[in-house]
């Protein structure tokens, strides 16, 4: 039982993966040639201010790596394909875990609840933390940083959920079911909200360029394209769990059917 769930995680991962894709190409791509372009126009800027310090500017050579045409149709494609492989992968996991040990609902119901908080912890919570930055907004420097507290943000998050999950669960009995959710609710967002106060922000937004006089000579990264990045990069997550979440209820329902508690052993 448990491989049929997860093929059925994967095949819904697969069209996931192919929905977000289309999303991300024609909205987010747009944006990360926008950001781009911006990143080589303040590179030139740069290079004119130390050429006119007489300071010899560095060159920026093509390199070897792939064309902007394959970065952003196989390139893109095959990153957002795996990344939603592995999301319907690992939904299929904890919907396993998850069926029959979370209240007395539907194969297709257990399928919509993880699927939002999968997006909710996995994606929403972090990224208030740490929010997507296009090229041109991240220092090459800080990477292995950024890259370590945003994974950090997302393991709490997830496991800060399930503990809000139990609690919730035990608190029912007394509490009542409505009431023990609000609680469960407001004790995660607490916890949530202490985990980002005490973790580090990173700010590396460029500002306006300016030259030995004071004067700008390049204007700082927009504002507006920051915004439109990080609204699209989180309309391709959503893009990615609503599919999964939709399609593998429809494929687990027939699996299952009715059957509530049949994971549960």
């Amino acid at each position: 039982m448990e491989k049929q769930i997860i093929w059925r995680g994967l095949l819904a991962g697969a069209a996931a993966g192919v929905l977000a894709f289309l999303f991300a190409r024609i909205f987010v791509e747009p944006q990360i040639e926008l950001a781009i372009g911006y990143e080589e126009g303040i590179g030139a800027a740069h290079e004119s201010i130390e050429a006119a310090a007489g300071v010899a500017g560095h060159s920026h050579g093509e390199g070897g790596g792939f064309t902007r045409a394959v970065q952003m149709n196989i390139g893109m494609g095959l990153g957002v394909l795996l990344f939603s492989l592995a999301i319907g992968a690992l939904f299929a996991v904890v919907f396993a875990v998850a069926y029959g040990r979370v209240g007395n609902i539907s194969a297709r119901l257990t399928s919509l609840y993880v699927a939002g908080g999968m997006l909710l912890s996995l994606y929403i919570v972090p990224s208030l933390k740490y929010p997507a930055s296009p090229p041109a907004l991240s220092l090459d420097e800080t990477i292995r940083q950024r890259t370590l507290l945003y994974l950090a943000v997302v393991v709490l998050s997830a496991a800060l959920l399930v503990g809000a999950v139990y609690l919730g669960r035990r608190w029912a009995a007394t509490l009542g079911a409505w009431n023990a959710t609000l609680a469960a609710a407001g004790a995660y967002v607490v916890a949530v909200a202490v985990v980002m106060l005490v973790l580090p922000t990173i700010d590396e937004t460029p500002g306006p360029l300016v030259d030995d006089n004071g004067v700008i000579v390049y204007e700082g990264f927009p504002a507006d394209l920051l915004y439109d990045f990080r609204l699209y990069a989180l309309g391709t997550q959503i893009v990615v769990y609503a599919t999964i979440g939709l399609v593998f209820a429809t494929l687990v329902s027939r699996l299952l059917g009715d059957r509530k508690h049949s994971l549960a052993g």
